[in-house]
């Protein structure tokens, strides 16, 4: 997953397609449970556009979406904020949130 810039995020909410940003935290010990899943969502979902970013290097993020915790999944399609996720409850339960 590649790591993306506040302008990254921008250009790929504005397109017609999904569009998902992971933010997290490097101290987060849930957040490294979370970057694993979302490897194995990148691998079966290559086509999906996902990025990640350091809440702390985008913290206008933070306030523009009023981000609770980390880590935070940003679902996005058409420019339209979708679902903001906190709980990565599994695997199968993300690929249903990315459909």
């Amino acid at each position: 997953m590649d790591k993306w810039t506040i302008e990254d995020w921008q250009r790929e909410q504005a397109a017609e397609q999904l569009a998902a940003f992971y933010l997290y935290t490097p101290m987060c010990g849930t957040c490294a449970v979370a970057s694993k899943m979302l490897l194995v969502i990148e691998a079966l979902r290559p086509d999906l556009p996902m990025g990640k970013a350091d809440l702390n290097y985008v913290e206008q993020l933070a306030v523009e979406y009023e981000i609770e915790s980390v880590p935070c999944l940003l679902i996005h399609r058409a420019g339209q904020p979708i679902e903001k996720i906190y709980a990565f409850q599994s695997v199968p339960y993300l690929l249903d949130r990315l459909s």
